[in-house]
């Protein structure tokens, strides 16, 4: 873990925006693992941190979803389960798609080749047995695709909604590659996507999108515990 203390940071606002970060990365790895107890006094150490920005950092991880606050006892990486995953990914299938009818009527040639652009970085990222930091590039680039096919929606609150959520997405992803290959089907459920939302046929786009998470979320949810 990086020690805070040797970032230049301007001020408490900054410390606690990469402190969040950080520990974010930390859960989303799987370095600290879903129903694990976060130990303040050695995260503060770990970290280089006093316990208020800890705090802070933890609580708005907590309105994320990935950290739970127990009452007299601290604080817990969030536990995942078939329920959770069920409601993160009704709740994309509504808000992407919001986000990217949205997107659609608003979006110029400019969006439309940073679709692209996306896409081809996505689709450059080795699928067939990729290492750890193939794994780790590839889920960034998966990040900024999902992110990029909404980025014309005028409503920030709605794009964050949708960024928090693939976030929780992801968590799920993560536990789901650490024992089974990637979905062969994914890079050309991408495809789809983005060349119906470039080509304006919005009910498509938004069948494809929908269909893309919810077939994903039901091989994740298989292989979950009941």
């Amino acid at each position: 873990m990086t020690d805070l203390r040797t970032l230049d940071v301007s001020g408490s606002t900054t410390l606690s925006s990469t402190l969040v970060a950080r520990v974010r990365d930390a859960i989303m790895s799987g370095e600290l693992m879903p129903g694990a107890k976060l130990v303040l006094d050695r995260m503060r150490a770990a970290y280089g941190v006093s316990l208020s920005p800890l705090r802070e950092a933890l609580c708005r991880l907590e309105s994320e979803g990935l950290v739970q606050i127990e009452d007299q006892r601290g604080y817990r990486v969030a536990p995942v389960s078939k329920e959770n995953l069920a409601e993160v990914i009704r709740l994309r299938v509504e808000l992407e798609g919001l986000a990217a009818r949205e997107a659609m009527a608003l979006g110029d040639a400019a969006w439309e080749a940073r679709i692209l652009g996306a896409l081809h970085v996505l689709s450059r990222i080795p699928r067939e047995e990729p290492s750890t930091a193939e794994q780790e590039d590839w889920g960034r680039a998966h990040r900024a695709f999902h992110a990029e096919i909404i980025s014309a929606c005028r409503m920030p609150m709605l794009r964050q909604f949708c960024e928090t959520l693939h976030d929780q997405s992801d968590r799920y992803r993560r536990i789901f590659l650490k024992g089974h290959k990637p979905d062969r089907d994914v890079p050309a459920e991408h495809a789809a996507i983005a060349h119906a939302m470039i080509e304006r046929r919005a009910e498509d786009a938004v069948r494809l999108l929908r269909d893309h998470i919810e077939r994903t979320g039901r091989n994740i949810q298989a292989t979950l515990p009941a």
